[in-house]
């Protein structure tokens, strides 16, 4: 019972985690916008039938009934038709109705004297400042719940103290192949007597100054001996440790991921091996490590991105096909409420370790969320920052070439584009969502 409860509020936890993240994702705009004199006549958390509104000021404020976005209503989001321009497909085509609409809409909520507070009359420089203000939100969001885990938790590092012995040497790629039991050459550090509880202080006389040290000495030693001097009962010991080759993986420094090669195979390396386990201890990290981790993740994220059209017939194979599902690939906010009601409720894992790990969880759906909207097409947020450059552009070859002003950059034309992403993010957001409820990523196991 008592997991189940916490399971529930591990799902809750995500659910407001994501509202809040969507909520401050919003501000980013919601300032900047207000600050640059632009009415804006809503704020809104969600889609759907309003829950709860509120009126200050100029600004309608409220909750809606779909937690799986927001938005802020600006005026003047589209520009006024050029003049003397011709409607498109003669004024009966669907494409061009569709976009006389939405200008209509932009232009209806306008004042004549408030023509100087919409956004299209903006500078190029204010309406970037709104529009990446969102994304930008996300991501100092990111970088504080990172620093919040890594300096205030701290985050499991290797100490220098053995946990367990390997009894042979076995190259990583073949670990399924072969049974550790039964095989003839023990592993180095059992030949060389080491044993669990040993500290290692020192190695060829030479104080080490922690797990990094060790491991790099080791790896850089493939048949070399080595004197590893070990704090066993109190009293120092001095092993002669000689370090075989071994085949291993290549991983990310921050995710532990296995590096692949074009192909996509496992990259492998060389290295000395020595055949023992360490312990693990959180250790608190300098507030640059989270810096260094956001844009580490920033570019992982990235790529992910870069590769979605393969992610999703992946999903669709995790699904409808039985494929095997892939643990660092995308997930719906089910999945990530699903996992953070599972975190949550496994009582085997320490409290602390529990909300770090759920904190990390909201920092990476905030980074996701960040570079998501930076995609530089419409409705995203991408989309309005790319009309606002080429908007700038424009303008500039205009004066450099000493011709007139080009007037507003049409962005109601772009409506079309807008409707096709639009049903495009939400069949991807329908599919995750089916797959993380048939196929879930198991994140304990």
């Amino acid at each position: 019972m008592i997991s189940v409860l916490l399971f529930i509020v591990g799902i809750l936890l995500a659910l407001i985690g994501l509202a809040a993240s969507i909520a401050l994702h919003e501000v980013g705009h919601l300032v900047p916008a207000k600050l640059f004199k632009v009415r804006v006549p809503q704020y809104m958390i969600g889609f759907g039938p309003t829950l709860w509104s509120k009126r200050i000021g100029e600004t309608e404020y409220g909750l809606k009934a779909i937690p799986l976005g927001g938005y802020i209503s600006m005026i003047g989001m589209f520009p006024p038709k050029h003049r003397g321009e011709a409607p498109r497909d003669g004024g009966t085509g669907f494409l061009n109705t569709m976009i006389e609409e939405a200008r209509s809409a932009s232009n209806e909520s306008i004042e004549p004297h408030e023509v100087d507070r919409t956004f299209y009359n903006l500078p190029v420089w204010k309406r970037l400042v709104i529009m990446a203000g969102g994304p930008l939100m996300n991501l100092v969001l990111a970088v504080i719940l990172f620093l919040i885990v890594f300096s205030g938790f701290g985050i499991f590092q290797s100490t220098t103290t053995v946990d367990a012995l390997a009894q042979c040497v076995v190259a990583q790629n073949q670990q399924d192949e072969v049974d550790a039991s039964t095989c003839s050459t023990p592993s180095p550090a059992v030949a060389a007597g080491m044993q669990p509880g040993d500290e290692i202080v020192a190695i060829d006389g030479r104080t080490v100054t922690g797990w990094p040290d060790v491991s790099a000495t080791i790896a850089a030693s493939a048949g070399v001996p080595l004197e590893i001097t070990v704090l066993r009962g109190g009293a120092e010991t001095t092993l002669t440790v000689t370090p075989a080759v071994n085949t291993v993986y290549q991983r990310d420094e921050f995710t532990n991921q296995i590096l692949e090669d074009d192909a996509g195979n496992p990259l492998t390396k060389e290295v000395g091996f020595v055949g023992f386990y360490v312990t693990q201890e959180r250790q608190q990290m300098p507030p640059a490590y989270a810096l260094e981790f956001t844009g580490r993740y920033i570019g992982q994220v990235g790529q992910i991105i870069i590769s979605m059209p393969e992610r999703v017939v992946d999903m669709w194979n995790a699904g409808f096909m039985g494929a095997e599902r892939d643990p660092n690939g995308p997930m719906s906010v089910v999945g990530v409420g699903r996992i953070t009601g599972e975190v949550a409720a496994e009582q085997s894992i320490p409290v602390g370790d529990r909300a770090a790990t759920i904190i990390m969880l909201l920092a990476s759906l905030n980074v996701a969320l960040g570079v998501m909207n930076l995609i530089p097409l419409p409705p995203l947020d991408g989309g309005h920052i790319a009309a606002a450059i080429v908007d700038g552009l424009r303008r500039m070859f205009a004066k450099l070439f000493r011709r007139p002003p080009p007037g507003y950059f049409d962005t109601a034309k772009l409506i079309p584009v807008t409707m096709v992403v639009s049903v495009l993010l939400m069949a991807m957001t329908a599919l995750f969502v089916y797959v993380d409820l048939v196929n879930p990523v198991r994140f304990l196991e």
